[in-house]
Parts: structure tokens; sequence; C-alpha cells
């Protein structure tokens, strides 16, 4: 007898030479039935036409895959994530087939860090009632959160939306546990060199997905295309270069001879472009580990460490410090104006040879190596045409050149970013 998850079509000609040719529709119809499954007329040519499957098959084939999921981090860009899953969810279930449940966040509160735990799922009214509510959430615990969220009915992911070192020192066990994690934190990726291959390890022996596209660009898919459309289809590739910060990129699509760099800075402030204090922006370090990840993803076995990095900020500022009471961003500004002289004469230079100025990060994997540096382009060059904040990455390989692959788009913004987080998670339930 067919079991009721099976089925069998049966598509009989009237050219067909089977024995069986000349039994009536209604014999086999019966046959079927006897075997606890449904028959179906299409539109076919020929005397007989049965299509057999069990009973339940059709609500099985459309019965969605479930996903429980766990947000660590519902600030600006993990908060606009929430947004964006919590409004997705009906056509998530009618074009993908995924019933994606938030079973758990973690919210701040008066300064202090608190969770959501329910398996009937959170809904954005329930995250924002928290927010008000000191009823409501209790003290964050990652051991606890993340055990519910393994605990909960379909296939666990966490996101992690956070720059902390301390969520993603957890990655190790999560995934060895048999939790996807999806995140744009680079701590892990460009992390110690012993760490970033133990969490690979985990996540192969465990059949577990580390997915971190978003750490390079923002919602570009650079990491993407260079592991699964070159690297996975035997592609060499031989360099990478980018822009790969949405600020500098602004601030240097911006400078202009005649415009003190200072101005720029604080212009890009004002804007909500850079950190607290832009010298996280302007010391390079960001774009250092982006590089770094993708190096990795080549296969070279760098550090942060061994990476140079020509920082933008003066050595006198480097470990300036505000007086007390003034805004640090503020603050700083007021100091750069005072080598707003030597960054003009940069651009000017630049700007009579008919270039550009670019803040690239450069992975040379034919020489092993990886810088991240100030550098001047022709105005041809596809650098030269980037726009406001964007990202653009540009992969010479053996199979792109002379001209290189380029991928080009807005490199900062909140929801950006959580658009490339969510689709680097749609790639992943995709497979459950």
């Amino acid at each position: 007898m067919l079991g009721r998850t099976s089925f069998v079509v049966l598509a009989i000609c009237a050219q067909s030479s089977l024995g069986f040719m000349n039994a009536p529709v209604a014999t086999f119809r019966n046959c079927l039935r006897s075997a606890n499954t449904f028959t179906r007329r299409f539109p076919l040519p020929g005397r007989l036409r049965v299509v057999s499957g069990a009973s339940d098959f059709s609500m099985m084939a459309h019965r969605a895959k479930h996903v429980s999921v766990g947000i660590i981090g519902t600030g600006v860009v993990g908060g606009d994530l929430f947004k964006q899953l919590d409004s997705t969810k009906a056509n998530l279930i009618k074009s993908n087939k995924l019933d994606v449940k938030i079973v758990a966040l973690t919210f701040k509160r008066d300064g202090q860090s608190y969770m959501l735990l329910s398996k009937d799922g959170i809904t954005l009214a329930d995250y924002q009632a928290a927010l008000k509510d000191k009823t409501k959430g209790e003290p964050s615990d990652l051991d606890k959160f993340s055990a519910f969220v393994k605990s909960a009915s379909g296939n666990p992911v966490l996101f992690d939306c956070t720059a902390s070192e301390p969520v993603s020192a957890k990655y190790e066990t999560w995934l060895r546990s048999g939790l996807n994690v999806v995140t744009p934190n680079k701590k892990v990726g460009s992390g110690p060199l012993d760490r970033y291959k133990k969490t690979k390890k985990a996540a192969a022996d465990a059949g577990t997905d580390w997915n971190y596209e978003a750490t390079v660009g923002a919602g570009l898919p650079i990491i993407n295309v260079l592991r699964n459309d070159l690297l996975d289809t035997g592609d060499k590739v031989r360099k990478i270069e980018g822009i790969f910060s949405g600020t500098l990129s602004y601030i240097f699509n911006t400078f202009k001879p005649g415009v003190p760099f200072s101005s720029v800075v604080a212009d890009a402030k004002a804007k909500g472009f850079t950190e607290p204090d832009p010298r996280d922006d302007l010391s390079g370090t960001d774009v250092a580990r982006k590089v770094v990840i993708l190096a990795r993803e080549c296969g070279l076995d760098l550090e942060l460490s061994q990476v140079p990095v020509d920082s933008l900020v003066p050595p006198a500022l480097q470990s300036w410090k505000p007086a007390p009471g003034e805004n640090v961003g503020d603050a700083f500004v007021e100091q750069m104006k005072a080598f707003d002289a030597e960054k003009a004469k940069l651009i000017q230079s630049a700007l009579d040879n008919g270039e550009v100025l670019r803040y690239v990060g450069v992975v040379d994997v034919e020489k092993k190596e990886a810088r991240v540096t100030l550098a001047r382009y022709p105005k041809t060059h596809p650098f030269a045409g980037t726009q406001w904040a964007d990202n653009i990455c540009a992969m010479s390989t053996a199979r792109y050149q002379p001209q290189p692959l380029v991928i080009q788009g807005p490199g900062a913004g909140a929801a950006v970013t959580a658009a490339g987080i969510y689709a680097d998670f749609l790639r992943l339930a995709r497979r459950f």
C-alpha cells in the first residue's frame, strides 16, 4: 500500500502499448483510492489520464517551513530589521513558504539591556510597548536567550545586530549547538585568526550556517558574489580593491578645493554619517576589518595587525581627549581646523593631475597582502564616479580582466544595512 507521503504520476497516452491500456479508467481510480490516494484529471491527450498522490500531499507541498528567530540588538539597524521582518511576514509565507516567528529579542530601556521571550511570537507592537512599560521584559541573559530560541519550534536563527565583543564570542558555541547566526558584526570575521577558524569549523561540523554578508558593503552582495559566483565556480581572484566606508566615501565625494576638510567632516557628522567620535571613522580601522574579512574569504590567513592603515587622523590628535563637558565630535572638528592646509594640498595636487582622492581598502591575493590607504585615481576610473555615500568593490580575476567585476551602491544607512542582513537570512532560510 502507498504511504501517506508517497505519490505516483501516471500519464498514459493513446499510442501506449502497455497491456492495461484498455482497462476502464474507473478500475484505476478504484485501485488508487484503496491505497488512500486521490485522483485528478488533467487535459492531456490519450484515453487514460490519472494523477495519483497521497490525500494530504497538496497540503504538505504548500506547508511553510518554520523558522524561529532571535534578534540581539534592536538599535538603529536591528530595529529596522525587526520592522522589515514584521511587515513582510505574510509575503514570506506566500512567496517563500517561510513562516518566520520572532520569538526573542533584546532591547535597551533606561540604558539597561532587557529581553523579551515568547514562543507565540513577538510583534512590533509588543516591542514598542516594552520600551515604555517597565513590567515587560527581563534582564538580558545571552545563554538563556539562545537556549530559548533553540527550544522553540522550527529552524533556529540568531541575528546579532550589535558590534559587541561579548556577543560575538558566543558564535562558536552557538553554531556548534545547532543555532544559525546571521550578522553584520565584524568582530569574529576580522578578529583573531584562530577564533575565526574555530568558528568556521564549528559551523561545518554542526551543519549550521554563519552568514556575514552585511559585514562588508552593507546591503551590497559583495561576499556572496566573491564566494559563490567567483571562488566556488573556480575563478581565481587576483585583486580586490574598493571604497568600503560609506562615511569616508561621502567625505571624499564632497571634499573639493576651497572647502576645508574640517568642514566636510562636520557636515558628515551633522548628516549622521560619522560615529560620535569621528576618529573611529577617520582612523581607517573599520575599513581594515572589512579588508581582512575579504582577504580571508580568498584564503589569506591575515591578522588585522598585519594590515597597514593610512589614518586620516593627524598623529597629534590620535590620543587627544576633549575637555570635560565638551562634545567629543564637535571638539575634534575644531581641532582638525589646524590641519586643513595639509589636506588642501592633497586635494589640489590630485585635481591638478586630473585625479580624485579616494580612501580604499586593497587585497592583493597574488602578493598575499592587504592595505588601507588614501589613493589617487584618474577621473575615468570607476571609483571616480561614486556619489553620496556609495560603496564600490572591484574584483580583478582570471575571468574578469582586463576590466574588473564592479559592484556599487549605497554603503550606509540603517534600512540598507538591515535589508542586506534580511537578504542574507533568506539565502539561509530557503535551504532549510
